[in-house]
């Protein structure tokens, strides 16, 4: 993407990213994690503030944090970074993602629409929707949706 970005550490399957938002609340440590999911060919986008788990006595991925540090579009950049990378690795792999709250998800819808065109010359974009059975299905994306989450799938060349 053409916007600016924090640098991006990798684990070796390009499957865990960390990098650091950097702002007025100091330097504090993001991870997005791409896991597999029920169905072979989906991966889910988890993405957070890496946090000391004190119960588990662990790191931790905290989704619901705000952390407020005034480097929004960078983040969401860096992210969108990590779907090009992890998805020029597993071209086959289609990504699901959606916020951890409603604003969350509506802003990713924004962020989707302002740089679809973009967007739309490397991958594919459905919002996730549910239909009248309650079902989760795919339907292509369009700005004005409402949408449950996203499912991105890199263009085949």
């Amino acid at each position: 993407m053409k916007h600016s970005n924090y640098e991006l550490y990798r684990n070796t399957e390009t499957t865990i990213f960390e990098f650091k938002s950097l702002g007025p609340n100091g330097e504090i440590t993001k991870i997005i994690i791409f896991n597999a999911t029920q169905s072979k060919e989906i991966y889910n986008l988890a993405f957070g503030d890496l946090v000391y788990n004190e119960v588990q006595k662990r790191y931790t991925l905290d989704d619901s944090i705000i952390t407020d540090n005034g480097d929004r579009d960078i983040i969401l950049a860096t992210v969108a970074r990590s779907v090009y990378i992890f998805t020029e690795k597993h071209p086959e792999k289609m990504v699901f993602f959606k916020g951890s709250t409603l604003g969350r998800t509506r802003l990713y819808r924004r962020a989707i629409s302002i740089n679809l065109e973009e967007l739309s010359e490397t991958f594919t974009i459905f919002g996730s929707i549910k239909n009248e059975f309650g079902n989760v299905i795919s339907v292509p994306f369009k700005s004005s949706g409402d949408f449950f989450g996203f499912i991105i799938k890199r263009k085949e060349l």
